[in-house]
This record gives C-alpha cells, structure tokens and sequence, in this order.
C-alpha cells in the first residue's frame, strides 16, 4: 500500500471516529438525554426556562456536524466550524459549569487535543492547502 493510500485511510477513519464523537453526543447525551449533565450545563449556561428545547436542538446540531463530516462537503468550513465550536463551548464551560463537566478542569486539555485532530486530520491528510 503505498503512502497516498495509507493518508486517505487514516482521514477517513479519524473523520469516521470524529463523526461518531458528534453522534454520540448530540443523539445520546442529549436528544436521548442518557448524560444528564449535559441539560444540567445548557441550564446553568442559558437558563433553566428553555432548557429542554436548547439540549434537544443542540443535539440535533451535534447529528448535523456528523452528516458533515462525513459528507466531505466544504472540508475547510467544517474543519473551521467545528474547532471554533469546541473552543467556545468549552471556554463558557470551563468558567460557568467546569463542576458539571466530565473531567473538570481537564475537560480544557482535550478539548484542545481534539482540536489539534481535527486540524492535523484535515492539514495532514487530506490535501488542506489544496482548493476544496
């Protein structure tokens, strides 16, 4: 198998584990409601009132992030989307319900690491300096 195979099999399969991630979270832990916490953080971060609406659609943009990724569609857009969505969410979590978060502080750490991913993933293998 020569290297351009081996680059486009690893794009796909961390696109693949990326979608999932996306998936996983907008499906179970919040349209599904199988992690509590996430409806206690959209809570304590936009208020109580509206607090089951926001989780479900949120969720459900979590799924559309996933049909993205693995549409290929506008690669360098999502790449970009996603990383700007990680980071803000994260940075508002981390000062306004870092206690409801998973790892804590830590959730910080790989949120960043996640965001390297992505960005490596895309940079990396798939061609990101050429026109997509």
């Amino acid at each position: 198998m020569n290297g351009y195979m081996r680059q486009k099999i690893l794009f796909t399969t961390v696109n693949i584990v990326l979608a999932c991630i996306w998936l996983a979270n907008g499906l179970f832990c919040k349209i599904l409601n199988l992690v509590p916490r996430h409806q206690q953080i959209v809570a304590r971060i936009l208020g109580s009132a509206h607090e089951p609406l926001l989780t479900k659609l949120i969720g459900i943009s979590e799924i559309v992030m996933a049909v993205w990724i693995i549409s290929g569609f506008k690669r360098k857009w999502n790449v970009v989307t996603q990383v700007t969505v990680i980071g803000v969410m994260n940075a508002i979590e981390f000062f306004y319900a870092n206690d409801l978060l998973l790892w804590g502080h830590w959730n910080a750490f790989f949120a960043a690491v996640l965001m390297v991913v992505i960005v490596l993933n895309y940079w990396k293998f798939s061609g990101g300096g050429e026109k997509q």
